[in-house]
């Protein structure tokens, strides 16, 4: 059987203590634009983005907030199929669910704990990217990636690029060539999805496409403006990875989010994959700029396929990069 063509990341599901507040946050201050709203639940996307990418559910009584799944486009209902394959020949655990304009989406654990689903079939809506009358905030464009902080880093990124064909464009070794973090990609930018070390699953952000710099300095000020300026953790600055401008807020959860520009292509075939030192101050920030602890040891813990949290479960390597305040 043919494997599974996934084309991008898509979507996100994030559980809240309160959706009011959250709504504030991401509507109100980032200016995403919300497509779906019922009673318990938001649907949000950015401007260029024709279908929701990050559903927003209040969380049950007592329950901590958490990330119920991560989700990608696949190219056919084929692509479905050779994911159940996959699923039933490695004894992972999967179920068919259903989603407002997704009516058959595969949810499975991967491996290492991860829950993932996958879905062709989906109602698209018009995007808002030139109704610039529309837009608000930031200006939110797309969804552009994920990070999952995981305890194997290197068997995560090879399970990933053997069955569902991620390929590696940059990565982190130490002195000694152990794997810390990996960013792979299906799509030929620099990654739909991040790999860091670290006890995991655990989901370390959930990244937007920003229009350009300026945008990312508008949202500092419009948190300045709103009197929380301690929403923003890190940043704004240059990435030495991926190049990209970065800016590393918090949502009233502790979600974290990356909003995110101008990184580069890596869709020839000469490509090759870039390597950093642990250790490198030019890997975490081009200019130098030292990385908050937070950074490093926190993360939003990620659903079990049966309920509950799945448990973090720490690798042989521990520790953090020299460089942080």
């Amino acid at each position: 059987m043919s494997a599974a063509d996934v084309i991008r990341i898509a979507q996100a599901v994030f559980t809240v203590s309160d959706l009011q507040a959250s709504r504030d946050f991401y509507v109100n201050l980032l200016g995403m634009n919300v497509l779906h709203e019922e009673a318990g639940a938001l649907y949000l996307r950015g401007v260029e983005d024709r279908e929701w990418t990050l559903k927003l559910e209040q969380a049950s009584s007592g329950d901590e907030p958490r990330v119920r799944h991560l989700g990608y486009r696949v190219r056919d209902e084929q692509s479905l199929d050779a994911l159940v394959h996959l699923a039933e020949t490695q004894g992972l655990p999967y179920r068919w669910e259903e989603e407002l304009d997704r009516p058959r989406m595969l949810r499975l654990q991967d491996p290492f704990g991860i829950p993932v689903a996958f879905y062709h079939q989906v109602k698209t809506h018009p995007w808002l990217l030139q109704d610039y009358h529309l837009h608000r905030g930031g200006g939110l464009q797309r969804v552009d990636h994920c990070n999952v902080r995981v305890p194997d880093v290197k068997a995560t990124m090879d399970w990933y690029a053997e069955h569902l064909g991620f390929r590696l464009s940059e990565y982190t070794v130490d002195e000694q060539d152990q794997w810390w973090a990996a960013w792979i990609q299906r799509r030929g930018g620099v990654h739909d999805f991040a790999l860091t070390n670290g006890p995991g699953p655990c989901l370390h952000h959930w990244a937007y496409w920003m229009p350009d710099i300026g945008s990312i300095i508008r949202t500092c000020d419009i948190l300045a403006g709103a009197r929380q300026p301690e929403r923003i953790e890190r940043g704004p600055g240059r990435h030495g990875v991926s190049n990209a401008f970065f800016l590393y807020v918090r949502d009233p959860d502790g979600h974290r989010i990356e909003l995110y520009t101008s990184d580069y292509i890596t869709v020839d075939p000469d490509f090759e994959p870039i390597r950093w030192l642990r250790d490198d101050p030019r890997r975490q920030t081009l200019w130098g700029a030292k990385t908050p602890r937070s950074w490093f040891e926190e993360a939003s813990p990620m659903e079990a396929f049966d309920g509950g949290v799945q448990p973090a479960v720490k690798g042989k390597l521990e520790g953090i990069p020299v460089h942080v305040i």
